[in-house]
């Protein structure tokens, strides 16, 4: 009795761990993960591109309504005889370096001046004339600094710190309040970069970041998916003086 005890305990157990071990998955589990697999590689293809052709058809159609300045037998439309996509873009270009060159002489920055005063003139449009200018100059200055640095700050609050881009020096005024060096950071929000918040902070709690803009505006779209590059050796800071070392 006691033999045939021990065998069937013995059985028991070969029984116990045949039964613990991981069982092979169901074939059609197995497809199922295989075509989710192929389906989410494929979007991973697919949705950039089509994301890319598409603002890149919003730019063209946009910029195709430039067309509609040309009188009608000139328009590309009536010469060709069929619709082609880009003309547009190249008249855009067109004005815009003819607007610039004119822009470079004495004649054409007389004429600058006065169509800046004839809208600086008129109540609505002179204040979103003027602030636009403020703003573009600023940005597409070639010896302005906004829009060139990526920064880390601490915001919303202490210890939790995001990517902002350095505007500049937010006047003498803010600084006297304040009582020491200031910087003014634009802190974009994800995934819309073109929203954000403005911020005032310390030149001292600013940590400048060796990457460039662009790797920043990527790290915010992405949801901090793409993280930024490592830095460049030798690449010299486009900041101006504040920023602690």
């Amino acid at each position: 009795m006691t033999e045939n005890h021990g065998l069937r305990a013995v059985a028991h157990a070969v029984t116990a761990v045949h039964d613990a071990r991981p069982r092979p998955a169901p074939r059609a589990h197995l497809k199922a993960t295989m075509l989710k697999k192929y389906f989410v590689t494929g979007l991973l293809i697919w949705l950039p591109l089509a994301i890319t052709l598409w603002i890149l058809d919003f730019v063209l159609t946009s910029l195709d309504a430039t067309l509609l300045l040309l009188p009608q037998p000139w328009r590309p439309d009536a010469l060709l005889g069929f619709h082609l996509p880009g003309f547009g873009l190249i008249l855009s270009v067109l004005i815009v370096l003819v607007t610039g060159v004119l822009a470079a002489n004495i004649i054409g920055e007389r004429l600058v001046s006065w169509g800046e005063q004839m809208l600086s003139r008129i109540p609505i449009v002179r204040s979103i004339y003027s602030s636009v200018k403020q703003v573009s100059d600023t940005m597409l200055s070639p010896k302005g600094n906004a829009f060139r640095k990526a920064v880390l700050i601490q915001f919303p609050q202490p210890g939790q710190w995001a990517i902002g881009l350095v505007v500049g020096d937010p006047g003498e005024v803010i600084e006297a309040a304040l009582g020491e060096p200031m910087i003014t950071v634009f802190v974009p929000t994800t995934p819309n970069p073109t929203s954000g918040y403005t911020v005032i902070v310390p030149a001292r709690e600013v940590k400048e970041l060796d990457i460039t803009v662009d790797d920043a505006l990527k790290f915010v779209i992405s949801l901090g998916v793409v993280s930024p590059v490592a830095p460049r050796i030798g690449r010299r800071s486009a900041l101006t003086t504040g920023l602690p070392e």
